[in-house]
Protein backbone atom coordinates (compact mmCIF):
# COMPACT_ATOMS: atom_id res chain seq x y z
CA UNK A 1 0.00 0.00 0.00
CA UNK A 2 3.06 2.32 0.11
CA UNK A 3 2.27 3.37 -3.43
CA UNK A 4 -0.80 5.15 -2.00
CA UNK A 5 1.08 7.21 0.58
CA UNK A 6 1.69 10.95 0.23
CA UNK A 7 3.75 12.88 2.81
CA UNK A 8 3.64 9.80 5.04
CA UNK A 9 -0.18 9.85 4.92
CA UNK A 10 -2.12 6.84 3.66
CA UNK A 11 -4.72 7.91 1.11
CA UNK A 12 -8.30 7.14 2.21
CA UNK A 13 -9.46 3.67 1.10
CA UNK A 14 -12.28 5.21 -0.94
CA UNK A 15 -9.83 7.40 -2.89
CA UNK A 16 -7.54 4.42 -3.46
CA UNK A 17 -10.48 2.43 -4.86
CA UNK A 18 -11.54 5.34 -7.10
CA UNK A 19 -7.98 5.75 -8.39
CA UNK A 20 -7.62 2.02 -9.07
CA UNK A 21 -10.94 1.94 -10.93
CA UNK A 22 -10.17 5.11 -12.91
CA UNK A 23 -13.24 6.79 -11.37
CA UNK A 24 -11.46 9.70 -9.63
CA UNK A 25 -12.33 12.11 -12.42
CA UNK A 26 -13.36 15.75 -12.55
CA UNK A 27 -17.19 15.93 -12.52
CA UNK A 28 -17.29 19.09 -14.66
CA UNK A 29 -16.85 22.75 -13.81
CA UNK A 30 -20.58 23.35 -13.24
CA UNK A 31 -20.86 20.59 -10.64
CA UNK A 32 -17.76 21.79 -8.84
CA UNK A 33 -18.92 25.42 -8.83
CA UNK A 34 -22.20 24.36 -7.22
CA UNK A 35 -20.26 22.56 -4.48
CA UNK A 36 -17.57 25.21 -4.07
CA UNK A 37 -19.22 28.50 -5.06
CA UNK A 38 -16.20 30.60 -4.06
CA UNK A 39 -14.11 28.98 -6.84
CA UNK A 40 -13.99 31.52 -9.65
CA UNK A 41 -11.55 29.57 -11.82
CA UNK A 42 -11.28 25.90 -12.76
CA UNK A 43 -9.26 23.12 -11.20
CA UNK A 44 -8.11 19.75 -12.46
CA UNK A 45 -8.33 16.59 -10.37
CA UNK A 46 -5.03 14.84 -9.70
CA UNK A 47 -5.56 11.30 -10.94
CA UNK A 48 -2.13 9.85 -10.14
CA UNK A 49 -0.31 9.53 -6.83
CA UNK A 50 2.99 11.01 -8.17
CA UNK A 51 1.10 14.20 -9.10
CA UNK A 52 -0.42 14.31 -5.60
CA UNK A 53 3.05 13.96 -4.10
CA UNK A 54 4.43 16.74 -6.29
CA UNK A 55 1.58 19.16 -5.51
CA UNK A 56 1.58 18.29 -1.79
CA UNK A 57 5.24 19.10 -1.11
CA UNK A 58 4.29 22.12 1.01
CA UNK A 59 7.15 24.26 -0.25
CA UNK A 60 5.09 27.46 0.11
CA UNK A 61 5.12 26.99 3.88
CA UNK A 62 8.91 27.28 3.93
CA UNK A 63 9.02 30.95 2.88
CA UNK A 64 7.43 33.06 5.68
CA UNK A 65 6.18 35.90 3.47
CA UNK A 66 4.59 33.55 0.93
CA UNK A 67 3.26 31.24 3.65
CA UNK A 68 1.37 34.15 5.16
CA UNK A 69 -0.31 34.96 1.83
CA UNK A 70 -1.27 31.32 1.19
CA UNK A 71 -2.07 30.51 4.84
CA UNK A 72 0.13 27.42 4.73
CA UNK A 73 2.41 26.30 7.56
CA UNK A 74 4.14 23.25 8.97
CA UNK A 75 2.47 22.10 12.16
CA UNK A 76 5.73 20.68 13.51
CA UNK A 77 7.24 24.19 13.42
CA UNK A 78 4.23 26.00 14.86
CA UNK A 79 4.11 27.04 18.51
CA UNK A 80 0.32 26.63 18.51
CA UNK A 81 -1.98 24.11 16.83
CA UNK A 82 -2.87 25.15 13.29
CA UNK A 83 -6.57 25.56 12.60
CA UNK A 84 -8.53 26.78 9.60
CA UNK A 85 -8.12 29.13 7.79
CA UNK A 86 -4.54 27.79 7.89
CA UNK A 87 -3.52 24.59 6.12
CA UNK A 88 -1.01 22.33 7.87
CA UNK A 89 0.98 21.12 4.86
CA UNK A 90 2.34 18.18 6.83
CA UNK A 91 -1.21 16.87 7.31
CA UNK A 92 -2.62 17.66 3.88
CA UNK A 93 -2.75 16.00 0.48
CA UNK A 94 -3.78 17.95 -2.60
CA UNK A 95 -6.32 16.14 -4.81
CA UNK A 96 -7.04 19.00 -7.24
CA UNK A 97 -5.14 22.10 -8.35
CA UNK A 98 -5.66 25.11 -10.60
CA UNK A 99 -6.07 24.37 -14.28
CA UNK A 100 -4.42 27.63 -15.34
CA UNK A 101 -0.97 28.37 -13.88
CA UNK A 102 -1.14 31.36 -11.58
CA UNK A 103 -4.77 30.88 -10.49
CA UNK A 104 -3.38 29.28 -7.30
CA UNK A 105 -6.36 27.15 -6.29
CA UNK A 106 -6.46 23.80 -4.58
CA UNK A 107 -8.61 21.15 -3.00
CA UNK A 108 -6.91 19.14 -0.28
CA UNK A 109 -7.57 16.34 2.15
CA UNK A 110 -7.07 17.73 5.66
CA UNK A 111 -5.94 14.91 7.94
CA UNK A 112 -6.27 17.03 11.10
CA UNK A 113 -9.80 15.62 11.45
CA UNK A 114 -8.89 11.96 10.97
CA UNK A 115 -6.69 9.64 8.96
CA UNK A 116 -9.27 7.23 7.53
CA UNK A 117 -11.74 9.77 6.14
CA UNK A 118 -10.19 13.27 6.34
CA UNK A 119 -12.20 16.42 5.70
CA UNK A 120 -11.91 18.23 2.40
CA UNK A 121 -10.82 21.86 2.25
CA UNK A 122 -10.42 24.31 -0.61
CA UNK A 123 -8.53 27.54 -1.06
CA UNK A 124 -10.45 30.79 -1.24
CA UNK A 125 -8.90 34.09 -2.27
CA UNK A 126 -10.26 36.51 0.32
CA UNK A 127 -9.37 40.16 -0.16
CA UNK A 128 -10.21 40.91 3.48
CA UNK A 129 -7.81 38.22 4.72
CA UNK A 130 -5.02 39.53 2.51
CA UNK A 131 -4.64 36.34 0.51
CA UNK A 132 -5.71 32.75 0.32
CA UNK A 133 -7.60 31.12 3.19
CA UNK A 134 -8.67 27.50 3.54
CA UNK A 135 -12.33 26.61 3.98
CA UNK A 136 -14.03 23.31 4.69
CA UNK A 137 -16.13 22.03 1.80
CA UNK A 138 -16.98 18.59 3.24
CA UNK A 139 -16.58 17.08 6.70
CA UNK A 140 -15.09 13.94 5.15
CA UNK A 141 -13.74 12.66 1.86
CA UNK A 142 -16.59 10.15 1.60
CA UNK A 143 -19.09 13.01 1.98
CA UNK A 144 -17.26 14.96 -0.74
CA UNK A 145 -17.47 11.96 -3.09
CA UNK A 146 -21.23 11.68 -2.42
CA UNK A 147 -21.62 15.40 -3.11
CA UNK A 148 -19.73 15.00 -6.41
CA UNK A 149 -21.85 12.05 -7.43
CA UNK A 150 -18.78 9.98 -8.28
Amino acid sequence: MEEYVVNGLQLPPLLVALLQQGRWQHPGDEVLRRLIPFFRESVDFLTAVPAMRRESSGFLADEPRIAKVFHEARGSKSAEPLCLPWLDVELAVFVAVNRVPGDDLGIALDYRTGVLDPRVVASDWDEGAGGCIWREVATSFSEFVRMLGV
